[in-house]
């Protein structure tokens, strides 16, 4: 087991991996920018190291100075979070050929799920079902036509490197494709360096289901059951609760079986998110998120397992804690993305917060950073905390989440928390019933 670990990351996830060391006895590092030097995870932390000014590049990207820190240190193992350089081949590789332990998986898996197609082929190879789709890379436009007449309209086309919703573009018709595929190509170039894109058949009313997998690489595998993320805006995720509302258990057994399978085969080591789309009874493989969630503690409310620190146990080389048949649901949570935005634009709005008071009570986790005085910097992410609740069924979880949306106070800059507040009036919140499509066009109406 490591003695100590540094966690290459900020904000609330850098906490969460800070609380797990301590109740493993294990010291923890905390790396931060200038910008950070006053942040809740440096003053938890056991040691702290600048490693750069506000700029995310010269700082929590930085890959000599996150290795100087654990040269400095006596740091055994880096815990990346998720975001920054949680999934980076080539910093996995560093980290390796310096002899430290990267929490998290191979470089070899991280680069073989990293690229759309490659994960694509990957999974029809491991049994996972895929959503209909070019075979490799669509070169030009006449083959992108050919293409979709094959499959069938809509078609959507993607960035092979892309993520975060970028060089993405639906075509309905023939019409549309080629002003579609040349801007995806365009937008893919310019956000990611690379113009390939593929396609893939265009689901109309799909839920985004993503099955939590742990593998301990040495031929372990388990799924922890599905999360619904289908509450998004322009692809990001904001509401996500676990088990799935549409899910039924025949369902939950069947595809999390396979994936388990699949991560036992691959000989994958640590977490991992393996998404779908969900549509009539049937689940597309979209991509493998080879890091821990944003969202994970929904699935820690429901299955009661400590998801860092199994990331740490097999990390360091113990085989998983925990069989399938350990892993039982119990009852129902949701988490509700909190970030300091400014409705109904969604603006960024770092600054002072003069007052936070973080809600409490049975079944009410809160995971964030902020506290009073504390000064939001506008380099990063505008996340600044996550809402989890959970309840023995769905219901009661949104009862609980009502509750404490009410006493939650975060004072003196604009959050996204009225969001909430109007989302849980709404009956087809109450109710389950929506789709990948169903945020954007509810802010339509409310905000036009």
């Amino acid at each position: 087991m490591f003695d100590k670990i540094l966690i290459a990351n900020r904000g609330e996830i850098a906490l969460r991996v800070i609380r797990a060391c301590r109740e493993m006895g294990i010291q923890s590092v905390a790396v931060h920018s200038t910008a950070d030097a006053d942040a809740m995870h440096v003053r938890m932390a056991d040691e702290a190291v600048c490693i750069g000014p506000n700029s995310s590049a010269q700082s929590y990207l930085n890959f000599p100075a996150i290795i100087a820190a654990c040269e400095i240190t006596g740091a055994q193992a880096i815990h990346p979070g998720y975001g920054f350089l949680s999934e980076n081949a080539a910093f996995v590789q560093i980290v390796e050929d310096h002899d430290l332990t990267f929490i998290g998986p191979s470089a070899e898996h991280i680069r073989q799920m990293g690229d759309k197609i490659t994960a694509k082929v990957t999974a029809e190879k491991l049994g996972i079902p895929v959503v209909p789709g070019s075979k490799g890379g669509v070169p030009d436009v006449d083959t992108a036509k050919k293409t979709a007449a094959e499959m069938g309209y809509p078609v959507i086309i993607k960035a092979t490197a892309g993520g975060g919703g970028r060089g993405m573009k639906v075509a309905l018709n023939e019409a549309e494709l080629e002003v579609a595929f040349r801007t995806a190509r365009s937008e893919a170039k310019a956000a990611f360096g690379n113009d390939e894109v593929y396609m893939e058949k265009y689901l109309q009313k799909p839920r985004h289901i993503e099955v939590q997998v742990f593998g301990d690489g040495q031929g372990g595998g388990v799924h922890l059951g599905e999360r619904d993320c289908s509450l998004q805006r322009r692809h990001q995720k904001v509401f996500e609760e676990a088990p799935g509302p549409c899910i039924t258990p025949e369902e939950r057994a069947r595809i999390g079986g396979i994936c388990a399978k699949a991560i036992a085969e691959m000989g994958y080591k640590g977490a991992g998110t393996i998404e779908f789309l969900y549509e009539d009874g049937e689940f597309y493989f979209i991509e493998m998120n080879t890091r821990l969630q944003v969202e994970h503690p929904v699935t820690e409310a429901i299955f009661g397992q400590d998801l860092v620190r199994e990331q740490i146990l097999v990390a360091s080389g113990e085989k998983l804690s925990f069989s399938q048949d350990d892993l039982k649901i119990n009852g129902h949570a949701i988490e509700v993305r909190i970030n300091a935005e400014r409705l109904p634009n969604f603006a960024p709005c770092p600054g002072k917060v003069t007052q936070y008071h973080a809600p409490g009570g049975l079944g009410v986790r809160m995971d964030s950073a902020l506290y009073t005085g504390y000064s939001i910097p506008p380099y990063y992410d505008s996340l600044i905390g996550k809402l989890i609740v959970h309840g023995r069924d769905r219901d009661e979880a949104l009862a609980r989440l009502n509750r404490a949306l009410g006493e939650l106070i975060v004072d003196g800059v604009d959050t996204t928390l009225p969001l909430f507040n109007a989302l849980l009036q709404d009956k087809d919140i109450q109710s389950g019933d929506y789709n990948i499509h169903w945020l954007e066009k509810w802010l339509a109406a409310q905000f036009g």
